[in-house]
């Protein structure tokens, strides 16, 4: 009998065990140097099902061909557009639909665009400043699931005196509500993965890989109540900051209450993870960050940060670097070993370490006007 947190239920619309969909986008991501790192054997989170109709409508009896050549933007919108008030779901056949992201796929609340896992949403060479394959701007009830979504980093053109790091594979604003991103593999976008901001809440992704972008594998700006799970962010180069993931709030605005379990976060330009100014209760739990060009996880000006359980490994730097203005954060549970490899190798017998000890600093640097900082019990070696 399967085990239904492994698999993505026909009754939700996928079409893939969630496993399965990992291994393959490993597998697709080998051949250009993208990801190609299997996550850990836990049982997969099933994120919710959200609110919509009965209707069904294909993108290809709306005008899309799917061929890679033609554009493709129009019938996706016309197939969206056709829903009832009450949503529904729109499906997208396997194929290469080649997408304008300055027009933008423009999603509509209650609705889940499902595609096929061989599908791909291929975005057209711009150079635009600004653009996003797929945008969500004031919705609910949203949910995307399966296939690809390849952006133009390789081909963009870049404007003089712009860096192009807001053209987005997913683009999340306008205070959306209640949206789920599912078994998706993002990669190549001259600005990030997928982005959150402008308000958003109740916000999961689940099971994606988003690799080998230029700014982020994923941003968290202004926001709250947001949950990743089962997913890898891996080979930012391109534009600073570079991460993995990056919690960092716009202007005065703040982002709250995220919550990061059994992910991936390795072979970024910079950190796997930043959390960076105005941001408060963060939990990393069960997640490898491994093989980043400067520290694994960093913390600044922010509060109720929590690392539990963490593999934190052959980062460049300090493994977690807690920095000024960081207050209640803690570190326990944690795997430590080999960071701050740019040093060399640092040979040591395994050991369990209760608080902080200088022996440790290549795997937890505190430093700057810190308060109520928490080094729990973690081993190292």
């Amino acid at each position: 009998m399967p085990n239904n947190n492994n698999l993505a239920l026909n009754a939700r619309g996928g079409t893939m065990p969630r496993r399965t969909f990992l291994r393959n986008s490993m597998m697709l991501a080998v051949p250009v140097m993208l990801g190609g790192v299997s996550l850990s054997a836990q049982a997969a989170y099933v994120p919710p099902t959200r609110t919509r109709g009965t209707a069904v409508r294909n993108v290809k009896n709306y005008g899309a061909l799917g061929n890679g050549t033609h554009d493709d933007t129009a019938a996706f919108q016309a197939a969206i557009n056709s829903l009832p008030s009450s949503g529904g779901t729109v499906t997208v056949p396997s194929g290469t639909y080649l997408i304008d992201p300055t027009k933008s796929i423009k999603l509509r609340s209650y609705m889940l665009l499902n595609m096929a896992s061989d599908a791909t949403l291929k975005s057209k060479t711009t150079s635009a400043t600004r653009s996003y394959i797929l945008l969500l701007s004031g919705v609910t009830n949203v949910e995307i699931a399966g296939g690809r979504l390849m952006g133009d980093r390789d081909t963009h053109h870049f404007v003089s005196g712009s860096t192009s790091e807001w053209n987005h594979g997913i683009q999340i604003i306008g205070s959306s509500t209640h949206v789920t991103v599912r078994d998706l593999y993002v990669a190549k976008c001259a600005g990030d993965g997928v982005c959150i901001g402008g308000g958003a809440n109740d916000i999961v992704i689940a099971n994606i890989v988003s690799t080998g972008n230029r700014r982020q594998g994923l941003s968290i700006t202004k926001s709250h109540g947001i949950k990743v799970y089962d997913s890898e962010f891996s080979y930012t180069k391109g534009t600073s900051p570079q991460c993995g993931i990056d919690i960092e709030p716009d202007g005065t605005s703040t982002a709250s209450d995220v919550w990061i379990q059994n992910c991936r976060l390795n072979n970024n330009a910079m950190y796997g993870i930043n959390i960076w100014k105005r941001v408060s209760n963060v939990t990393l739990k069960s997640c490898v960050i491994e093989r980043n060009g400067s520290c694994g996880a960093v913390t600044n000006y922010c509060s109720g940060i929590h690392f539990i359980g963490n593999t934190v490994r052959y980062n460049s730097a300090t493994g977690i670097f807690i920095r000024d203005g960081s207050s209640g954060v803690s570190v326990t549970g944690a795997l430590s070993y080999g960071n701050y490899t740019r040093n060399g190798t640092l040979t040591r017998s395994p050991f369990t370490l209760t608080g902080w000890a200088s022996k440790i600093e290549r795997d937890v640097l505190i430093k700057g006007t810190v308060s109520s900082i928490s080094i729990l019990t973690n081993n190292y070696k």
